[in-house]
């Protein structure tokens, strides 16, 4: 049994459904549609239903758990969501799946006829095992197990990293300097991307009126571009948040940049910072980061287990990292985000 409780969107599912919950995800604007898997792989979904983000087949909200034919038996194995909202799911089987709202080309089916029901995206994924999705307000990006990155969607500001600024209909690879590298995490904020190389380095793309890419600048990039201050020191994960960007080094230390006007950046400051700023967080070393594009709250976990929030937290701005009694990230979005979202797929297969 999966530990949902704390999101208050699970106060419609009976405790017999809840029992049977392996893998959850909780989105949308006010965090009132979920979908979740059970142990023998069937997936449901309820809530408000906005532009047919539930994948029922209507738009038709819902506080009764309803089953998605088209995913059940599939076993998800990531999946992310845009504030329209659209949802982006991989199977472990490296498929990629789209429904929801659509006016942007963020379902990449060519197409901006919003979806109601999960519709395979094989336009050059043909072949390739998604291993890694990411939802930006209006933009998508996936992962391939060879390290390839790419993306669709919503590009007014070069969020998908195509060089110009027309919306993209379909997955297309990232190339530019991104062409020979392998990358091996993704991460988006509202309007902007960002990706790990296997080499340690960064790379940013998109809006930049925050200094959320960590170039020194506020200028918009279309295409990818390494953040040069971070020479020198390996990144092992990026997280986004609405408009600022956390990393996660592989010796446990934290760097910040990009919106600040919550403390979202823990530097104890509420300026915007341009460039990536080290966090203090505690002692000990950090195994997680968390922030998620539609809130301004971030979160970390130390290797020994402590959990500690910044940000925007119920409405309070906390500008220095703050020790929780929480044991992991997730429980801070659904106590203390707005909206009570969930970071990642909620699994009881988590091993951090």
């Amino acid at each position: 049994m999966l530990d949902v409780g704390k999101w208050p969107i699970f106060a419609l599912c009976s405790h017999e459904e809840l029992k049977l919950i392996r893998q959850a995800c909780v989105f949308g604007s006010s965090g009132n549609e979920v979908l979740y898997a059970t142990e023998n792989d069937e997936v449901f979904a309820l809530g408000t239903n906005y532009s047919g983000c539930l994948g029922v087949g209507d738009m038709q909200s819902s506080i009764e758990p309803r089953r998605l034919d088209m995913l059940c038996g599939k076993k998800i194995a990531c999946l992310s969501s845009g504030i329209g909202p659209h949802v982006v799911a991989a199977t472990t089987a490296g498929e990629v799946y789209t429904w929801g709202h659509n006016s942007y080309n963020q379902l990449g089916n060519g197409t901006t006829n919003h979806s109601t029901i999960p519709c395979q995206v094989s336009t050059n994924l043909v072949n390739k095992k998604v291993i890694e999705v990411a939802c930006g307000s209006h933009h998508s990006m996936v992962l391939t197990s060879d390290g390839e990155v790419y993306t669709w969607g919503y590009n007014n500001a070069g969020q998908v990293g195509s060089g110009s600024t027309a919306n993209q209909p379909i997955p297309r690879r990232v190339t530019s300097c991104l062409q020979n590298k392998i990358a091996v995490n993704i991460a988006c904020g509202q309007m902007c991307s960002m990706a790990v190389i296997e080499n340690g380095e960064i790379y940013g793309w998109g809006y930049n009126g925050n200094g959320q890419l960590g170039l020194g600048n506020s200028d918009s990039q279309p295409t990818p571009c390494r953040i040069a201050a971070l020479q020198g020191i390996r990144a092992k994960r990026v997280a986004c948040g609405f408009a600022h960007t956390l990393v996660l080094t592989d010796e446990g230390q934290l760097y910040a940049w990009g919106a600040n006007s919550y403390g979202q950046l823990g530097t104890g400051k509420r300026s915007n910072q341009s460039y990536p700023a080290p966090v203090t967080v505690a002692k000990d070393r950090l195994v997680e980061v968390a922030a998620y594009h539609s809130v301004h709250t971030s979160a970390a976990k130390t290797q020994g287990g402590q959990v500690y929030m910044w940000g925007q937290c119920r409405g309070q701005s906390i500008t220095l990292p703050h020790l929780t009694h929480f044991t992991c990230t997730d429980d801070v979005f659904a106590c203390f985000a707005t909206p009570a979202v969930t970071w990642r797929l909620l699994s009881n297969l988590m091993t951090i």
